[in-house]
């Protein structure tokens, strides 16, 4: 059933057309996924589709009673409410259902103890009334979710890493980050029947974007969404929707599959083209010699050639490449072998309450690293406190010989606003001219007046290449980036990652981009409370390790308390052995001794070998309950289930407890 058509929308702004022709129909159920450049036209689509904004032509239709739900880029909440309150708001009916049921129970219960009436078998008009009332409210609360819609507050607030502390929190007090996965959060619990979505990925941690993408998945309605997230929209979509050049092409399958199709289709296109311009260069070439020769009859052919090609409808010619991102990053000069060491370092905004302590690390030349970590643990502070911004609380950090740092602000700070975008570099590279400068902007696709643009009315995407460009000019042979692929399109996201593989230097990264961590990093450092776990390689091998890791350190749950009463006998029996072991040892002497030492040395090595194998065999069959756990917290059912969240996450706890454990015996015998 289609729930949204359009018809050859279009708009402009004066005379800039933005978009025309736009049409495309979308089925109940489907899955769009509407991806181009910054600037091509796709929130301008989506506010036309939500009515937020008027169409210059065409028009599109709506099936009717069908909900409509929309997450804006910027969010419109009432700064003096809390979070608590922004999310009930949305089930304020079922507050007045449920207080209008509390009323008549207490009447109904009041009158039937004042007259011993049982009202559900009272003849009485108004008594019947009230029952009749109560049930009907009873049977409406439960069917619009009235019983469960607290718990399920409470599991997507908390997926959305909204603690009990958040509740009472006023909205003017969140960050730009949080006021984002608040909009989401109270979109998600709307569950209108169409979900528009403009950049639903951005602020989102990567555990926070694994839940989203399981809950999509098993999401009834339609979904339509941008996104510059590949990842995601590999994970999600099922068709594309990409706008250039102010047209709508539509395509079958993910993101992936998109790139493929595109580039096929173009392919296709071009041979088409170069067929048709090749076949009517011949046909030309004959008309020409048919009425060079002069005769009658070969003048009538040469008409009828004429006639029959002015009829031919014309292909165009495809469009080639659009102009991208020209980026080159060089260093200045090369760093010394070591370029960051750090031990114990705990570091924390305010340099008294840390975010992060026991952080451990070194890092070489040359080497990319990306950093990981839940929203808040202190990923930037860490950057700041390594680039020597912020003050460490304490631990040692030891930089390296001709180190230059060049930094990337994520909410781009270091750019002057009241400057112009010409002003901007002008001011730190003085020895250039306005027309060098101005080349080097169009690299970063500032041409015309748009260099002289003020700063603070650039957008996000262009702010972002701005900085880069700053990033690029500065030379510093150690790039420390915090989220620089935010705001980015797709095509930039491409040419910058190039540029990185490119680089000679060393890069340190914080980043939630998944297609970034699978192209860029050496190593992944994922960023704890207490401290730093790194993985060799990217992130589907980060991935993999760290849900083996994770489930290794969780097995003994499924074992027995007698078998775990069996291993501290086990233990027990061990230590006695290596005591009367270690006083054989002292009584030896001479060969025979030895020969008898040597022995017991292997068969007490043999012994460990049989003990090491069972430890490994449990964590191994560990990874498998506990990857059952965390695909059942994921499931959208369970994460809306308060209790059954609870449940589980005490649970797990619990496995990583006594695993622990378990590594800790596998540790005394390695």
């Amino acid at each position: 059933m289609i729930v949204l058509s359009a018809s050859d929308l279009g708009k402009s702004y004066g005379t800039e057309v933005i978009l025309e022709g736009v049409s495309f129909h979308i089925n109940a159920g489907d899955r769009v996924g509407i991806v181009g450049r910054n600037g091509a036209g796709k929130t301008t689509l989506l506010n036309m589709l939500t009515g937020e904004l008027s169409s210059d032509d065409g028009s599109y239709f709506i099936s009717k009673d069908i909900s409509v739900g929309y997450l804006k880029q910027r969010d419109v909440f009432d700064s003096e409410r809390t979070v608590m309150e922004e999310v009930s708001d949305i089930f304020s009916g079922l507050d007045e259902m449920e207080r209008e049921i509390e009323r008549l129970t207490h009447e109904i219960a009041k009158d039937a103890e004042a007259h011993g009436t049982d009202y559900s078998d009272e003849s009485d008009g108004a008594c019947k009334t009230k029952w009749t009332r109560l049930q009907a409210l009873q049977h409406e609360f439960e069917r619009n979710g009235g019983y469960t819609y607290k718990s399920e507050i409470n599991g997507v607030l908390t997926s959305m890493a909204f603690g009990e502390e958040y509740y009472d929190q006023k909205t003017n007090s969140l960050s730009g980050g949080e006021r984002t996965r608040l909009s989401l959060a109270c979109l998600l619990l709307k569950k209108p029947d169409i979900l528009f979505l403009d950049e639903p990925t951005n602020h989102l941690d990567i555990g926070t974007l694994k839940w989203l993408e399981q809950y999509l998945k098993s999401y009834s309605g339609t979904i339509v969404l941008i996104s510059h997230d590949r990842y995601f929209l590999d994970q999600t979509v099922t068709r594309i929707f990409e706008v250039e050049d102010k047209h709508l092409t539509t395509y079958e399958g993910n993101y992936t599959e998109y790139l493929e199709k595109k580039s096929a289709a173009k392919q296709i296109a071009l041979k088409a083209y170069t067929k048709q311009k090749e076949e009517i260069k011949r046909q030309e070439a004959l008309i020409r010699s048919y009425k060079e020769r002069g005769t009658e009859k070969l003048a009538k052919r040469a008409a009828s050639r004429e006639k029959r090609l002015s009829h031919v409808e014309r292909l165009e010619k495809p469009k080639g490449e659009q102009a991208t991102l020209k980026i080159n990053f060089k260093e200045n000069f090369q760093s010394g072998t070591d370029v960051l060491m750090v031990e114990n370092l705990a570091g924390g905004i305010d340099g008294r309450n840390a975010l992060f302590s026991d952080v451990e690390f070194d890092i070489k030349r040359g080497e990319r690293i990306c950093i990981v970590g839940a929203n808040g643990i202190g990923k930037t502070t860490l950057l700041r406190t390594l680039i020597g911004e912020i003050k460490p609380i304490s631990g040692y950090i030891r930089r390296g010989h001709n180190l230059e740092f060049g930094y990337y602000d994520q909410g781009q700070q270091l750019l002057g606003n009241d400057n112009t975008v010409i002003d901007e570099i002008h001011n730190e590279h003085r020895l250039y001219t306005d027309g060098e400068i101005r080349n080097i902007l169009g690299r970063f696709l500032f041409r015309g007046d748009m260099v002289f643009r003020r700063v603070g009315d650039l957008s996000g995407g262009e702010k972002a290449r701005l900085s880069l460009l700053k990033l690029m000019m500065s030379g510093a042979n150690c790039l420390v980036l915090d989220e620089p692929t935010n705001h980015l399109d797709i095509e930039s996201k491409e040419a910058f990652e190039d540029a990185l593989s490119d680089y000679p230097g060393t890069v340190i990264t914080v980043t939630h981009d998944r297609y970034f961590l699978n192209k860029i990093p050496d190593r992944i450092f994922e960023l704890t409370a207490e401290g730093i776990r790194e993985y060799l390689g990217k992130y589907d091998y980060y991935l993999a390790k760290k849900e083996s890791g994770e489930s290794g350190k969780a097995y003994l749950k499924s074992m027995s308390e007698g078998t775990r009463q069996e291993s501290v006998s086990e233990r027990i029996e061990e230590d006695a052995r290596r005591k009367e072991s270690e006083n054989n040892i002292e009584a030896l002497a001479g060969s025979k001794e030895e020969r008898q030492l040597k022995k017991q040395k292997e068969a007490e090595e043999r012994r460990r070998e049989r003990e090491s194998a069972r430890l490994m065999s449990l964590i191994s069959a560990s990874e498998e309950r506990i990857c059952e756990l965390e695909v059942e917290m994921m499931d959208p059912g369970i994460a809306t289930d308060h209790e059954a969240l609870s449940g589980l996450s005490k649970e797990m706890a619990e496995l990583k407890e006594i695993v622990e454990n378990a590594y800790d015996e596998w540790d005394k015998l390695v």
